[in-house]
């Protein structure tokens, strides 16, 4: 059988290549993989049989050549809400295209067992590193008592010096959320905040008082939120015993776009107008985000990017990056209706 009808029949294989370049499937894996002592006329021969044939190294060929498993394991806090849902989508696009797989085990609100669990879960699959996504701090706790001796990449706004870390300037959004609405004349500027155990709940707060401070202006008590719409409904319906500020609440920067969601149906049901009486702007900027009535001023993410850099940090701390890194991806402030001048 030529090599013209087999390939019609089956996906190529090393061997394959191998016999079509008249060299030992050792050498096409050590051409794959970049190796120095390769005379550059057989690498030449390599290339043009991989070409000819058109083949795609498989994971597993990969791990057999590199002594890798060829996956990531991930521990990812709250799945379901949108920004860590969508940074390990992210991340799975990303190592897809390297030749990883991505093992991912969910945590919830059970404390140090979840973690526990999750981390054997995944050192039993033979993973080549750990990324944490969203995590809280109490989950981050409970991770600094295991040992697994893995390369371990955590996506926080907070460096950390016991880990890599990644992540979109949560801080910085939330100055260019807070600052849009100073320059436009907001005074008494309310701060609907995620659960304070997240880190980007934490950094988001920041930024709020970071911005309102620069700007001389008072920092009134938050309201912590939960994430939901129902929790952004609730303070809407009741916003001024919500808020106890000395002066009528003009602007409120929620800390995600679902609590900025309810916040305007409360605020529409006790006859509240937005942005006529009260600006609202949220963050993450939710694919429905502009189709909000009105359409929401939001603070965006970046997270194809983001998905991106974790996993050049993953990669390179499985190939002995030792020194850690905090590198951070700037958001984009996305100007909509829901604000407006006082």
């Amino acid at each position: 059988m030529s090599d013209q009808t087999a390939r019609g029949r089956r996906r190529a294989s090393i061997y394959d290549v191998a016999h079509h370049a008249g060299v030992s499937h050792m050498t096409v894996s050590r051409v794959l993989n970049d190796h120095p002592n390769i005379r550059e006329s057989t690498r030449q021969r390599v290339l043009q049989a991989i070409a000819e044939m058109n083949y795609t190294p498989s994971s597993i060929a990969r791990a057999l050549a590199t002594q890798r498993a060829m996956r990531i394991g991930v521990l990812i806090d709250a799945p379901v809400q949108y920004g860590p849902g969508s940074t390990l989508h992210a991340l799975e696009a990303a190592a897809r295209g390297v030749g990883y797989a991505v093992s991912a085990f969910s945590i919830s609100d059970d404390g140090d067992a979840q973690i526990d669990a999750g981390v054997l879960d995944l050192v039993a699959q033979g993973v080549d590193a750990l990324c944490v996504i969203a995590p809280r701090a109490s989950s981050l706790d409970a991770l600094r008592r295991q040992q697994t001796g893995l390369p371990t990449i955590v996506v926080k706004a907070e460096e950390d010096a016991d880990w890599h870390t990644v992540a979109v300037d949560q801080r910085a959004g939330a100055m260019s959320a807070v600052t849009h609405l100073i320059e436009r004349g907001h005074r008494c500027i309310a701060h609907l905040a995620g659960p304070l155990d997240w880190y980007d709940a934490r950094e988001r707060q920041g930024g709020w008082r970071d911005a309102l401070a620069l700007a001389g202006l008072p920092v009134p008590p938050p309201v912590a939120g939960d994430w939901t719409s129902d929790c952004g409904y609730a303070v809407g319906l009741d916003l001024d015993r919500a808020f106890a500020t000395a002066e009528p609440v003009t602007a409120v920067f929620a800390a995600n776009d679902q609590m900025a969601l309810g916040l305007i149906h409360g605020l529409a049901d006790r006859g509240t107008r937005v942005p006529e009486d009260i600006s609202v702007v949220g963050f993450d900027d939710l694919p429905d985000a502009r189709h909000f009535l009105p359409p929401l001023t939001t603070v965006r993410q970046d997270f194809a990017a983001l998905g991106e850099l974790t996993l050049r940090q993953i990669v390179a701390a499985i190939d002995g990056e030792e020194n850690t890194h905090h590198d951070l991806i700037e958001p984009a402030l996305v100007v909509r209706s829901s604000t407006a001048a006082r």
